[in-house]
């Protein structure tokens, strides 16, 4: 595994707070899988309108923070000179939201590479929070020059 400390997250994903949805990698296989981290907390901007006394986490959110993971895993499976890219969510099929991410939740998110062709690359995706899956999509992206 490619050691997938903080830094190595910001140096492969142009998302900055509060728009970095990652916290930290946990186990990576280039050109097949990625399980990282999202620690979800009270203090998520979003939390302030998405419910007030009932905060829960957009899915559209959780779906990002997936696509967030994905970039990861083709950025760490590529060849150094194409990791200079921007990388592109260009499209979510088969989502379905099984359940609620609240603050105080570790969420797991889990990609795994179905294909790579063309320069698009397409995952099955699964966030999760203490085992149970809370969202599942099939997600396409596409590295595009800056």
């Amino acid at each position: 595994m490619p050691d997938f400390d903080i830094k190595m997250i910001l140096d492969n994903l142009p998302h900055r707070y509060p728009f970095l949805l990652v916290d930290r990698v946990l186990e990576c296989e280039p050109g097949k899988r990625l399980k990282a981290i999202k620690n979800v907390s009270f203090n998520e901007p979003y939390f302030q309108g998405h419910f007030p006394g009932d905060p829960i986490m957009p899915g559209v959110l959780i779906i990002e923070a997936l696509a967030q993971a994905t970039g990861l895993l083709s950025f760490c499976s590529m060849p150094e000179d194409e990791r200079d890219k921007l990388y592109l969510l260009v499209g979510v099929d088969k989502a379905r939201f099984r359940g609620q991410v609240i603050p105080g939740d570790q969420m797991t998110l889990e990609v795994e590479l179905n294909r790579s062709m063309r320069g698009i690359w397409m995952y099955s995706t699964r966030a999760s929070v203490d085992g149970k899956t809370v969202v599942e999509a099939e997600q396409m992206c596409s590295a595009q020059e800056r």
